[in-house]
């Protein structure tokens, strides 16, 4: 082998050992995946977001989300008004945990996938790069769900700022084919704290003027078009689910069934969605040991 030849191998072997050190460029992305995780990476001491395709999605049906019919037809059609081009509005979904509220979001990809709906999972600390993800996409012809899953703040995080810029439609961040589902245990998406109402006023005609703690803690929420709440589910309710993931999952229901489903709900002090589909899985587990 000649010298030339050496040292283009030996060239050649440490330029396939950088590539991974490197940060991927946008030709690198396959956008065929139906969902994404955006990822903050260091290369070379130099921060930069990626989005990274997500290797299992968890698929959600939209039939098999029980007792949240109406949270479900209006987040569907959203989807579809969005999916078609026409107007729709980011959505808020708050309430009770384990009630369907991360799962309609995953169902409405399951539904709109084929006609080029994609979903990017972004982490609250990694908010401030919204200008980015929205730069990235924003020539795509596909149709970019950002969801935002368990969302909250604390006072002056800057990742408030950054989300509350998007939704309010600022000059360089709002995108036609990207909307935001969030996903949070407060209406508000900040802590609500007794005092905040102390500092509430009230003028000459009567009327209340809340205190400016309260209107910065109402100020995001309120960009938002629409507004999904979700209830603790009853026990009739609760059973009723965990009927349906039991028979999905090849369970047979017995006699002992409902008495073993509402002792399981009362040792974990639950009756919610995520409760009776680990119940189901519990029971379904057990019967396929007794039967083998």
């Amino acid at each position: 082998m000649s010298d030339k030849e050496e040292l283009t191998r030996k060239l050649y072997f440490f330029l396939e050992r950088l590539q991974p050190l490197l940060p991927p460029s946008e030709e690198d992305i396959d956008w065929s995946k139906p969902a994404f995780r955006w990822q903050q990476k260091s290369y070379f001491g130099v921060e930069k977001g990626t989005l990274e395709p997500i290797a299992e999605v968890a698929f959600v049906e939209p039939d098999s989300i029980k007792n949240v019919e109406r949270q479900k037809k209006i987040l569907l059609t959203n989807t579809e008004q969005f999916v078609k081009g026409l107007p729709a509005n980011n959505v808020l979904l708050t309430g009770a945990r384990g009630t369907g509220k991360s799962s309609l979001i995953r169902s409405c990809l399951t539904k709109y996938y084929r006609d080029g709906l994609r979903l990017i999972e972004v982490d609250k600390s990694d908010l401030k790069a919204l200008g980015e993800i929205t730069a990235l996409v924003r020539k795509r012809p596909e149709k970019f769900i950002i969801f935002c899953d368990d969302l909250s703040f604390e006072p002056g995080e800057g990742a408030y700022k950054a989300l509350k810029a998007i939704l309010d439609g600022s000059i360089s961040a709002s995108s036609e084919n990207m909307i935001i589902y969030a996903t949070s245990n407060r209406r508000h998406l900040m802590p609500e704290k007794m005092q905040d109402n102390l500092e509430s006023s009230m003028d000459s005609d009567g009327l209340l003027h809340p205190a400016e703690t309260i209107e910065e803690q109402m100020s995001l929420s309120e960009r938002f078009g629409i507004w999904l709440s979700f209830y603790p589910f009853s026990q009739e309710e609760y059973l009723r689910i965990a009927e349906g993931w039991t028979t999905l999952l090849g369970g047979a229901i017995d006699e002992n069934w409902r008495i073993e489903a509402l002792q399981f709900a009362l040792q974990r002090g639950s009756r919610s969605g995520r409760i009776a589909y680990q119940f189901a899985r519990d029971w379904t587990g057990r019967q396929g040991l007794k039967n083998d």
